[in-house]
């Protein structure tokens, strides 16, 4: 009885060593095949080389566990579509002044940034497309930066010397109501009322409408609303003086942001859009009225500077080309008479212009 269980023990331990041994036998093998192929195709990286080894050599157990492996690619290609931005905006040193007057729209342009308003509330995936864009373009000033340097690389992973830092561009997102989903999924923390910086490295800011104070430094962006916020911002533009400079700015944003729009509204939107109409309309006639009292002053002015040089050619009084150009400049009807005056019973330009010698 003692033999016979031995003999099987023994039967059992010689087969199960057997297996092993084919087992090593296979992993060599298959080692040995993807080294070759390798070697045939000349990188070690290349993902063909590993989906090309012979699966029959791998075991049942070791090709379920290898899926995971056999699945990842190296070195791969990645290309980035086609993307426009709404409006990039790089700070004038000379213009800080105008900024500051501009509100929170002077304080969000007061670095590069990008301007990606949306209609409605922005979702998470709408803001993902603004941060590849925010990417993208980063990547994209970077390469010009190499380039205006002269730089033989223009891959930044071969580049042999550091060039100078390029700013990396804020995005600004701006929306009518609260994207909760995108507040949460970058951490978001609110700043001011209706301005939320997500985290440090993302460099992006969150701009809620419908939270915004009404004062007169966030009209700009409230213009860019729907609804009771835009209704708002719209008295609020309209109580201004005629001379606000405001005005001048809100003309091309609305046009911009929302007359040139496509997209579906609601009969409250299109109410709404028809009051920006209207005004945009009154704000054109307003302009053609000033430009026609210009256009009527500038003609008394050039008939002024005309008579002028008429009554010294009268006399005949030669006038060099400089002195001929700086009297049909002159706009002020004031100095304009002086000079005729004195052409009248001068006997040089120099007695007519002042300061001429």
């Amino acid at each position: 009885m003692f033999s016979k269980m031995t003999a099987r023990r023994l039967r059992r331990s010689t087969a199960r060593a057997r297996a092993i041994v084919v087992v090593r036998i296979r992993l060599v093998s298959l080692v040995a095949d993807r080294q070759r192929l390798y070697g045939a195709l000349g990188s070690r990286d290349s993902a063909v080389a590993v989906d090309a080894a012979p699966a029959l050599l791998v075991p049942n157990g070791l090709r379920r566990r290898s899926r995971c492996v056999r699945c990842a690619v190296a070195k791969v290609e990645v290309l980035a579509a086609t993307q426009k931005i709404d409006v990039f905006s790089v700070p004038d040193p000379a213009r800080e002044a105008e900024r500051a007057r501009m509100g929170l729209l002077g304080e969000l342009a007061a670095e590069p940034s990008l301007f990606e308003p949306f209609h409605g509330t922005p979702s998470l995936r709408q803001v993902r497309r603004c941060l590849r864009k925010q990417l993208t373009w980063h990547h994209e000033l970077e390469r010009r930066a190499r380039a205006a340097a002269g730089s033989a690389a223009l891959d930044e992973d071969t580049e042999p010397q550091p060039q100078a830092a390029v700013d990396f561009p804020a995005l600004v997102v701006i929306g009518r109501g609260r994207p909760e989903t995108v507040l949460d999924a970058y951490r978001c923390e609110p700043v001011q009322p209706g301005v939320y910086h997500a985290v440090p490295g993302l460099v992006m800011r969150v701009i809620v409408l419908a939270e915004l104070p009404r004062t007169r430094a966030t009209l700009l962006l409230r213009l860019l609303g729907s609804g009771r916020v835009l209704r708002e911002a719209l008295a609020d533009l309209a109580a201004l003086p005629d001379d606000a400079w405001e005005k001048g700015i809100a003309a091309p944003l609305l046009v911009h942001f929302r007359l040139g729009t496509d997209e579906p509204t609601t009969d409250e939107e299109d109410e709404v859009s028809a009051e920006i109409r209207a005004w945009f309309e009154e704000y054109k006639q307003t302009l053609r009225a000033e430009a026609r009292t210009e256009g009527r002053r500038e003609g008394r002015a050039e008939e002024a500077a005309r008579a002028v040089l008429t009554a010294l050619r009268v006399r005949g009084i030669a006038v060099p080309d400089a002195a001929r150009e700086r009297i049909l400049a002159e706009k002020d009807p004031e100095t304009l008479e002086r000079w005729l005056e004195r052409a009248v019973v001068a006997a040089s330009v120099a007695e007519v212009l002042d300061g001429l010698s």
